[in-house]
């Protein structure tokens, strides 16, 4: 009863609202609306090229609507939003890649981004997917340098350029002779993951997968 009270109270100070369009939520409706629901993007591309990496996967297209959502989540403090973002994710990688991994991993952020955000957005909807896949997540890569955006970078060269050196291994005996999935926000040009793919190569993993939320084009 205490908290069946205390969930009404929160509903009342703080309205739920879909998490794609933030309109406020009817009763009885849960993290998203039925008109967003039924509209999801869902991306129907091919897998995107990314150097080092045997296929990359994606679960959405990245429009307007969802560029919004993510906004929130990323910039905004709307950690929640990895659940259900992980719980979609989980049915493309099990759709698409199954049977081609045996370690779940994420393209971590810088210490000082962490810091700022107060959280690492890949790292959450790595523990989200993996929830949903039954599996242990593993911290793989550090980011040790605090680079510029992607975003603020339109070239491949000049973003390839930006993330080199950036990433370092960890303990990369706990995914020597593993086959890794490798968990990113968003994919643009592959650059990021590139270079991470490379890194836990290099250090001794038999192959990468990777799996973003979602793709657009021109910016990562």
């Amino acid at each position: 009863m205490a908290n069946a009270v205390f969930d009404w109270l929160l509903d009342l100070l703080y309205p739920p609202r879909c998490m794609i369009c933030h309109k406020l939520l009817m009763p009885g409706e849960k993290e998203i609306c039925p008109a967003c629901d039924d509209t999801l993007p869902e991306y129907d591309g091919a897998d995107r090229k990314v150097r080092f990496c045997k296929r990359c996967v994606v679960t959405f297209q990245y429009n307007d609507t969802f560029r919004e959502s993510f906004l929130r989540y990323k910039f905004s403090g709307l950690r929640q939003y990895a659940g259900r973002y992980g719980k979609w994710m989980a049915v493309t990688i099990r759709d698409k890649l199954s049977g081609e991994f045996d370690l779940i991993t994420y393209v971590p952020v810088s210490r000082k981004r962490r810091k700022e955000r107060g959280y690492d957005q890949s790292e959450l909807l790595c523990r989200a997917v993996a929830r949903e896949l039954a599996i242990e997540p593993a911290r793989t890569l550090e980011k040790r340098m605090d680079t510029p955006p992607q975003s603020t970078l339109h070239e491949y060269a000049a973003r390839m350029a930006n993330v080199a050196g950036a990433f370092a291994p960890v303990d990369p005996e706990r995914f020597a002779g593993r086959r890794v999935l490798l968990i990113d926000d968003i994919v643009t040009t592959g650059a990021t993951l590139s270079e991470c793919c490379r890194v836990l190569l290099t250090a001794g993993a038999k192959s990468v997968v990777c799996a973003a939320l979602a793709t657009r084009c021109g910016q990562e």
